[in-house]
């Protein structure tokens, strides 16, 4: 993994993707939780490439400030950028910016770790009803 490595991911807000739909407030704009999870693809399509075969990463922090809403129909670019690199360890800086003027819609870092897919599932277990 090579620091500067960098990922972008973009999105169109929907009715489906508002703090109201998602329960994470009840405004009709981009959800908090919604950007989370675009950062997180994001780094996902950052780190991917460099894993070998039956290597995965998995979110084990966040730090995320969304600084401003997004409109239903609003386009959303969310770029990760590998800050960090040591081992199994890896650091991202996460960008989200409005698509029509680069307005910095939320930002922060995600930490993820390369695991081998198979031995993490095995310790995970069955699920517990």
């Amino acid at each position: 993994m090579q620091t500067g490595t960098e990922a972008t991911l973009e999105f169109t807000v929907t009715d489906a993707d508002t703090a109201s739909a998602l329960g994470s407030g009840d405004l009709p704009v981009l959800a908090t939780p919604r950007l989370l999870a675009w950062c997180e693809a994001a780094t996902c399509a950052a780190v991917g490439p460099a894993l070998a075969a039956g290597q995965t990463s998995v979110g084990t922090r966040v730090q995320l400030e969304h600084t401003a809403a997004s409109p239903v129909g609003a386009g959303v670019r969310v770029t990760a950028t590998v800050g960090y690199a040591d081992g199994r360890l890896v650091r991202l800086e996460v960008v989200a910016v409005h698509a029509a003027d680069e307005k910095v819609v939320g930002h922060g870092e995600v930490t993820r770790v390369v695991v081998d897919r198979e031995r993490f599932l095995s310790r995970v277990g069955p699920a517990h009803n």
